[in-house]
């Protein structure tokens, strides 16, 4: 049975707060709205979600037009980069590339790709362990997202299986994956052409 890892769509960045303080943007919003307008979500039975603000936006207007409580796990937060904090964009390009590319290195004090990635396949193994067949909707990140369907497709890391280079480039992007055969379903795709 498929679930979905969903990416949050564009944020409101602000330099002088905590990432994980960012929330979504109008933009980012209005993205969700029309997904669950379109009845993506409709099958969904359970939420996931990362425990930072951005995520759980994404999660509030999800559950709260099903009807839905979700549960929030940090095991399923961005890969850590408190170590730099916030980058312009051209850095922070640069240093992510490295992160992909050197999975077992710390990246200026980042978080390992690899222990990302294990954070992230434990975190996932165990609520759908308690799902009981239902599909699962995981409201995330797109570098931990990328680490988990490198897991499922059983592809090396790399930022090729990133999200910008295979749909939306301001996330809001989903997958769909089957846990028990440890399967990728779907590859990225961005919102507006999910089906």
């Amino acid at each position: 049975m498929a679930s979905l890892y969903l990416t949050h769509p564009e944020v409101v960045i602000d330099p002088h707060l905590d990432v994980t303080k960012w929330g979504l943007s109008f933009t980012g919003r209005t993205r969700i709205e029309a997904a669950i307008d379109r009845g993506i979500f409709d099958q969904i039975k359970k939420i996931i979600s990362s425990d930072e603000q951005k995520a759980i936006d994404a999660a509030t207007l999800i559950g709260d037009h099903h009807s839905l409580q979700f549960q929030t796990d940090p095991r399923c937060g961005e890969n850590d980069r408190s170590a730099t904090g916030f980058l312009p964009k051209d850095e922070f390009e640069a240093v992510a590339t490295q992160f992909f590319a050197h999975p077992t290195q710390s990246i200026r004090g980042w978080e390992r790709a690899i222990d990302a990635q294990r954070r992230i396949v434990y975190a996932v193994n165990d609520h759908m362990k308690m799902a009981a067949d239902q599909h699962v909707l995981f409201v995330g990140h797109g570098a931990v997202g990328t680490l988990l369907k490198c897991q499922l497709a059983q592809r090396p890391i790399s930022r090729d299986e990133d999200q910008h280079h295979l749909g939306a480039p301001g996330g809001g992007n989903l997958f769909a994956f089957d846990w028990a055969e440890q399967r990728l379903v779907s590859d990225w795709v961005a919102l507006e052409y999910w089906t």
